[in-house]
């Protein structure tokens, strides 16, 4: 604990006196300090024992001001050596120092101010070895946290209760994977900012947050451009530099054993990325037998395959979200990566396909495509689909689409607007000029007979005009356009530039 003023005050052999009553004496120190000048606040920083034998004030200066210069610059209290330029400490400047609440010593003649100095500096020092044996204590126990089972969670709860706050540790993506207390991953949004800002740094980088309340230091995690994840720890308060010492070690035992993971990530990606192709193969009873060595088991089909496209990040935090639902929901699931994409396989019958929905904001940003239930035996056909509802789902900046719902919005809803309209502009520019000039009601006339498969008869009631008449106008429209209407190809496109996306 640091040295107070009621430590000095205690203190055998000094025998200083409190001459301020009713002040605060459980004030910190931070230094002691020798001046007689009228204002030697110049040369503090705040938190010093002011030491002097009153010569100032014999010179004529007043007590108040004097006084108030020095609470400004956050002298701790004042000693007041007698005995030497004043046999008693002056009534003007007890009363100064009681209106402005700063601790006011007598220190008697025998009591050299060395002999104070001494004491106080002493105390810091002992002080500052408990504060880095404390700390190096504590990085022991972090240390041996790190390496036993349960890590991460047993290194952030001790973490907390070293220094008295909060911790969180985040993924690559900012989700939180371990919070001490539970409560503090709700914190996790209001970080996303800070986070978002460090991700575009070579890690290590960190940054602190500061408000009345609280001192928030976020570290990430990683080494180079790739960030592996991130420490956030909090406390009301300032954060004392030993316990930011252990915070720095903290991060930098999370960060190796991160790296540690790697070639072990590494190897196990290999090996699941291979278990996969054996089952597009149709070598499932093969990967099921390495899946039970392994006390791993595959999904029961029929299955339900997912595609996730992203950053490695992204693949990372899904892996990571994904088995936390199956572990919740006690089902099997399999994952692999193939070709820059994550697939995961879940039973489409169990509770995982709906908790997996999670997914779309856990891993914000990532592209997710839903396969529709297959067999083992279809399971190509199901990555098929599964990817490419994920490219749909990147076209449209993420979320979860599931396959069938790609034939919902029709055919406009795979095209662009801006080129599809374009395109309808330049293919109809003659029937509009022509309409224009009053060559008769060629784009209408166009749009009806199409909507009628060609039928002449029909096409000519709805517009009321003789099947002859329209003839003529569709006529014309081929020679205008050049185009053989009586080709599917031609139709379709027709149709399009008739209906274009987002169109009447």
């Amino acid at each position: 604990m640091p040295v107070t003023v009621a430590d000095l005050i205690a203190r055998p052999g000094l025998n200083l006196r409190l001459l301020s009553a009713g002040v605060p004496v459980d004030r910190p120190l931070s230094w002691v300090h020798v001046s007689e000048l009228a204002d030697p606040t110049p040369f503090l920083e705040g938190g010093e024992l002011l030491l002097t034998t009153g010569l100032a004030l014999n010179h004529g200066e007043a007590a108040d001001p004097y006084v108030r210069r020095l609470t400004r610059a956050g002298v701790a209290a004042l000693g007041f050596g007698i005995g030497v330029g004043q046999d008693v400490v002056p009534p003007a400047l007890v009363a100064a120092a009681e209106d402005a609440g700063l601790p006011l010593l007598e220190v008697p003649h025998g009591t050299p101010f060395i002999a104070i100095s001494r004491g106080v500096s002493a105390a810091l020092a002992a002080d500052e070895y408990s504060a880095v044996a404390r700390a190096a204590a504590t990085q022991q126990e972090l240390t041996r946290a790190a390496l036993a089972p349960g890590a991460p969670a047993a290194v952030l709860g001790r973490l907390a209760r070293s220094i008295g706050g909060w911790t969180l540790l985040l993924d690559a993506v900012g989700v939180p994977v371990e919070a001490a207390p539970r409560a503090a991953a709700r914190r996790a949004p209001a970080l996303q900012a800070e986070l978002d800002r460090l991700r575009g740094m070579p890690a290590p980088a960190s940054a602190a947050l500061r408000d009345p309340e609280q001192t928030v230091l976020i570290q990430s995690l990683g080494t180079g451009s790739r960030t592996r994840g991130f420490l956030a720890v909090g406390r009301s308060g300032p954060l004392p530099p030993a316990d930011r010492h252990v915070v720095n070690a903290t991060a930098l035992l999370l960060t190796l054993r991160m790296e540690q993971s790697r070639a072990l990530d590494s190897a196990t990606a290999a090996l699941r990325a291979a278990l996969l192709r054996l089952l597009l193969a149709g070598e499932q009873r093969t990967v099921a037998a390495v899946a039970g060595e392994l006390g791993q088991q595959l999904p029961e089909e029929p299955l339900h395959v997912i595609a996730v496209l992203g950053s490695e990040e992204h693949r990372s935090a899904a892996v990571d979200v994904a088995a936390d639902a199956a572990a919740h929901e006690r089902e099997p699931l399999f994952s692999a990566e193939l070709d820059e994409a994550l697939v995961i396989l879940v039973s489409a019958e169990g509770p995982l396909p709906a908790r997996l929905g999670i997914l779309a904001a856990r891993v914000r940003g990532a592209a997710i495509g839903l396969s529709r239930p297959v067999a083992w035996t279809g399971l190509a056909d199901g990555l098929r689909q599964a990817r490419q509802a994920a490219e749909y789902s990147r076209s449209r900046d993420g979320g979860i689409v599931a396959f069938p719902d790609l034939a919902v919005p029709g055919l406009a809803g795979l095209l662009e607007s801006t080129a599809t309209r374009a395109f309808a502009d330049a293919l109809l520019a003659p029937l509009v000029a022509a309409d224009g000039a009053g060559g008769g009601d060629l784009v209408r006339s166009l749009r009806v007979w199409l909507a009628h498969h060609g039928q002449w008869e029909p096409a000519a009631a709805q517009l009321k005009v003789h099947r002859h008449t329209l003839r003529k106008r569709v006529h014309r429209v081929a020679h205008l356009l050049g185009r053989d209407l009586e080709n599917p190809g031609a139709r379709a496109e027709l149709w399009i530039a008739l209906h274009p996306p987002g169109g009447d």
